[in-house]
């Protein structure tokens, strides 16, 4: 049978009973699994970037030097990397009848490719890569680029000579 409560003035407790509310409690371990799953999936089905090569073929040594063919000057064009990101050019060869001229420019595409693109028309072109102890190597895979960029197939990578520094020096102290 219900009961009913007064109020008294006793010393009792009273009133109504309520109960203890108990504190929400949720698992997060599913969730935590689920996470990890979801790191693992991508992680594994991620296709890292793959490192850009250019494939550079080098000739063959021949045997004899009579085997090997002179350069033309005419068909010279010769490209010197050089400290502080500078980039000098002539066409021809330094031991050529006509000395060349030293000329300065930039590796942008108003600079370097546009040299490489007017000089392109001669279908017999050899560009010759030269770079000095001070330069970076940055400036050399600039100068591979750029003869890809141009479709430039025909070059050859070279050591500074002698005559070349030398013609540095004099287009500097201009």
């Amino acid at each position: 049978m219900a009961e009913i409560q007064e109020k008294g003035g006793g010393g009792g407790k009273g009133g109504k009973k309520r109960s203890k509310k108990q504190s929400t409690k949720i698992d997060m371990t599913p969730m935590v699994d689920l996470g990890f799953l979801l790191l693992t999936f991508f992680i594994l089905t991620t296709t890292f970037a793959k490192p850009q090569t250019m494939e550079i073929n080098m000739p063959v040594k021949p045997d004899k030097e009579e085997e090997q063919q002179a350069l033309k000057a005419s068909n010279a064009l010769t490209l010197i990397a050089d400290e502080n990101d500078q980039l000098f050019w002539y066409a021809g060869l330094p031991d050529a009848p006509t000395a060349p001229g030293m000329q300065l420019t930039d590796y942008s595409a108003n600079g370097l490719r546009k040299i490489l693109l007017e000089k392109r028309s001669n279908p017999n072109l050899t560009v010759l890569l030269k770079q000095t102890d001070k330069s970076r190597y940055k400036n050399m895979v600039d100068m591979l680029d750029e003869m890809n960029i141009t479709g430039i197939r025909k070059y050859a990578i070279v050591d500074v000579d002698p005559r070349d520094t030398k013609m540095i020096t004099e287009a500097k102290a201009k």
